[in-house]
């Protein structure tokens, strides 16, 4: 017999009057286009690349991120200075503006040489610049000397001042010390007490919200009271009085991960709530009975099985939460009770701003608060995207 197409009769008409030489199959279906065959055999994470680069303003957050946090790792090598350095001549030194053209002539990127003098009627330095005087930007260089994450010794920097110049970006701080560098440095602090602190807040908040929602009964009872004695304490007051538990003989190490251990222990709450909340509603869905009557551990089955089916939202409140831990790191720091010197990070150089006569005076000083509020944003625009493409059939 021939092959045979078969096709649905026309509206309306009677169904004996559709011959066929072969038995009408209801399941037939047209073959799928390259492109249907794409998708539909594309795996989870290939739908979620997919999905996640038509949100553009989350990959041009994400790059943006990724290139922090790549640059904390060669914080030494980036900056024109070390963050110590003092230039005691150049003290409250505004910006320096870096020119490419002198009389007309192209040279290349320089900074002219800078005098001052006393405004004894505003006690100040007013700085200018010396025109006869030119220095050279140079790259790939030799400068102040550094020991790379405190174990080798050296010396080059992507970028130095012209030899007998300076190159002060961003201007200088009290001491003297280039705020460009300071910056550079305190990225490496800033960035990575979020993430460190999301860990620890993260390890809590889904094993105890997980335990709670699989288990409910007393022990949801406890920890729902728990969470909220925590969550009723004003969390200003409760940072000062956990930093201000830390030895001050405490090396800066000690207090880094000190504060980062208060930062996590203090977010945990809304994490462990949002995980208790939806293992509630999954626990008696019919892959999870299958589960326990195969055999498998409450920890397998919390974590393999029911975790994974709100990735989604974990992931929206992770990348809520690091920059809030970031602002919870500056704002002890600049209360003076989080990061001390010579340690430093955003919120120890904001610490110098709380003057608003010095912030009027000396407003280059205000200059960290700008990489926050970038850093904070990106990952809330990045949230937004992974967000939605953890979900790409949505």
């Amino acid at each position: 017999m021939s092959a045979t197409t078969h096709s649905l009769p026309p509206p309306g008409a009677p169904l004996d009057h559709f011959v066929d030489d072969a038995p009408f199959d209801p399941y037939a279906t047209e073959p799928m286009t390259k492109a249907q065959e794409r998708i539909y055999l594309a795996s989870q994470l290939t739908l979620m690349w997919w999905k996640f680069k038509r949100h553009r303003l989350a990959v041009v957050s994400g790059l943006f991120l990724a290139v922090l946090y790549a640059s904390i790792l060669i914080s030494e090598f980036l900056a024109p200075y070390n963050y110590t350095e003092r230039h005691t001549d150049f003290i409250r030194s505004p910006p320096q503006a870096v020119h490419l053209f002198h009389d007309g002539n192209f040279i290349g990127p320089f900074t002219y040489g800078l005098t001052y003098t006393l405004d004894m009627e505003k006690l100040r330095r007013n700085y200018t610049e010396d025109t006869s005087r030119i220095y050279p930007v140079r790259f790939f260089c030799r400068g102040d000397s550094y020991r790379f994450w405190g174990l080798v010794e050296g010396n080059l920097h992507l970028v130095c001042p012209g030899e007998g110049g300076t190159l002060f970006v961003l201007g200088t701080d009290r001491l003297g010390r280039d705020m460009l560098s300071r910056l550079i440095y305190g990225a490496r602090i800033s960035l990575t007490i979020g993430l460190i602190g999301i860990s620890v807040s993260f390890g809590l908040g889904i094993i105890i919200g997980g335990l709670a929602g699989y288990y409910g009964g007393w022990f949801d009872l406890l920890t729902q009271r728990a969470i909220e004695v925590v969550q009723s304490l004003p969390h200003i007051p409760l940072w000062l009085a956990l930093s201000s538990v830390m030895p001050p003989t405490w090396s800066p190490l000690l207090v880094y991960f000190g504060i980062t251990i208060i930062l996590g222990l203090m977010d945990w709450t809304g994490l462990a709530r949002a995980v208790r909340s939806k293992l509630l509603s999954l626990r008696e869905d019919d892959y999870v009975v299958a589960a326990q009557l195969m055999g498998a551990k409450t920890p397998r089955i919390v974590f393999r099985h029911l975790v994974p089916g709100f990735m989604s939202h974990l992931i929206a409140m992770a990348t809520i939460a690091i920059p809030s831990m970031i602002l919870g790191e500056t704002a002890l720091s600049f209360l003076g009770l989080g990061l001390r010197p010579p340690i430093t990070s955003w919120g120890v150089m904001l610490n110098e701003a709380q003057n608003i006569n010095i912030v009027v005076l000396y407003p280059w000083l205000i200059l960290p608060v700008v990489p926050v509020i970038a850093v904070i944003l990106a990952f809330n625009f990045l949230g937004d995207g992974l967000r939605d493409a953890a979900d790409p059939y949505r």
